[in-house]
């Protein structure tokens, strides 16, 4: 018997608000590393988007999960649920490993493969081997998140994102003044280890889900065949993308730390813009796999061309709006006149880059919850590393128009991005591989 249909807005407006809270702590991380000087400001911007960079690994399995688990439970199928919840245990520990420990072997190289400014390197690479422990405890996170929310338990995701930011801000406000920038990456692994605690007793007291001792370092092979036929594309698509990404960041330190603290100032307020867009997309990837589990393909259908219609609507006007207010938002990080009037244009050119976005946002999730993983890499691969990775490049270093050449390139991928995977959905592109998603499950549901 398949599960009841969730409904997108009661899935999205708690991923909303745990979205807003997380990149509430790093706007706030950002202002106290700032408050130290730029240049730090600028060093645990960059560290951590190395350690976002790094933290792709898990996307290995990270984008896999939620689709088994929400199609599983559609179908019906519970235990099958529950076997890719243990088996997701294990993988992380090792994909959280492995990132833990690049982080602190890799540090230096990486930060200089990245064009640190030599103000910059010095406070940047202890801050991110401090990161460390907390990318390993991130990876048990976000896995046990993700098995909640795929049985529709936002709430109780919410409620620990809370407490554990909570805890994450007050520690970072005792620790980063007398510890500089590791005292954040102290406050996170503490703020961490406290939501892995509460995640384990939500798993025993909501979905009756006791990990054994042997599920947190096991990988078999059953149960992550279909997590890692999802995952291996997902994580393919944010490896590029990442990648491209951090050329543009390269740009940015090519041109100096002012430059490099006037994109991780503008990054921080845009990450507020995309949060709709986000959650939207998010709750349309738990709902559509529910929907796909289930059969109901023509409902997935119309599901998604009405979450990206409120989508798009959202995003021009909250971007509109911070792009307004930009002036006086910037003053929270600097008050560098330079570096303020270099963000405010880039803030005005995130009015037309956020639209694009939100096509990548919501379509890429429904496509990937309905099993069509592999055509978003094939056909997004392409424009992040010639669009956005060149275009950063050609713009913004050999054509001289700096930070405002790589935000043209930031909008240019997104819109092609966005409208090429709108085409697949438009189209019905994906429906062959939903309709063998739904049978496969339901020949398994038989055999059972």
């Amino acid at each position: 018997m398949s599960s009841p249909t969730p409904r997108l807005f009661a899935l999205a407006w708690p991923l909303f608000l745990e979205l807003c809270l997380g990149i509430a702590v790093g706007v706030i991380g950002t202002m106290l590393a700032a408050r130290i000087s730029d240049p730090a400001g600028a060093a645990f911007a960059l560290a951590n988007q190395l350690a976002a960079t790094l933290f792709i690994l898990f996307r290995i399995i990270g984008a896999g999960i939620s689709v088994v688990i929400t199609q599983a439970l559609g179908s019906g199928r519970r235990a099958v649920a529950d076997a890719t919840a243990r088996a997701a245990l294990g993988a992380s520990s090792w994909l959280g490993g492995i990132t833990a420990v690049m982080a602190v072997v890799f540090a230096g190289p990486l930060l200089r493969l990245m064009n640190a400014p030599d103000s910059v390197l010095p406070l940047s690479q202890p801050f991110l081997m401090a990161l460390a422990p907390a990318l390993m405890l991130d990876a048990w996170n976000a896995s046990m998140a993700s098995v909640m929310r795929a049985h529709l338990r936002s709430r109780d995701t919410l409620m620990v994102l809370v407490v554990m930011q909570i805890a994450q801000l007050t520690l970072s406000l005792l620790l980063m003044p007398h510890l500089g920038l590791p005292g954040f990456a102290v406050a996170l692994a503490l703020s961490r280890s406290l939501g892995l605690g509460l995640h384990l007793w939500l798993w025993k007291e909501r979905l009756g889900l006791r990990p054994h001792r042997s599920d947190w370092w096991r990988l078999p092979k059953a149960e992550l065949a279909g997590v890692l036929h999802i995952g291996l594309p997902g994580a393919a698509e944010n490896i590029a993308y990442r990648l491209a990404y951090m050329v543009s960041i390269a740009v940015a330190g090519h041109l100096g730390a002012s430059a490099l603290a006037a994109h991780s100032y503008t990054s921080q307020l845009m990450y507020f813009v995309l949060l709709p867009g986000l959650a939207t997309g998010f709750a349309a990837e738990i709902v559509v796999g529910h929907l796909i589990g289930a059969g109901q393909l023509h409902e997935a259908h119309r599901l998604v061309r009405k979450a990206l219609g409120r989508g798009l609507a959202i995003s021009v006007v909250v971007a509109g709006l911070a792009a307004l207010a930009s002036p006086w938002l910037l003053r929270m990080f600097t008050q560098d006149p330079t570096i303020i009037s270099t963000a405010v244009v880039l803030m005005g050119l995130t009015v037309i880059l956020e639209p694009g976005r939100t096509f990548n946002l919501v379509v890429i999730n429904a496509l990937r919850a309905a099993g069509d993983a592999r055509y978003p890499v094939m056909v997004g691969a392409g424009s992040m590393l010639v669009v956005l990775a060149g275009g950063s490049w050609l713009l913004g270093e050999v054509l001289g128009l700096g930070l405002v050449g790589v935000w043209i390139a930031y909008a240019a991928d997104e819109w092609i991005r966005g409208l090429l995977m709108w085409r697949r959905w438009a189209r019905l592109g994906w429906v062959p591989q939903a309709r063998a998603v739904h049978r496969r499950l339901r020949r398994a549901a038989h055999a059972a």
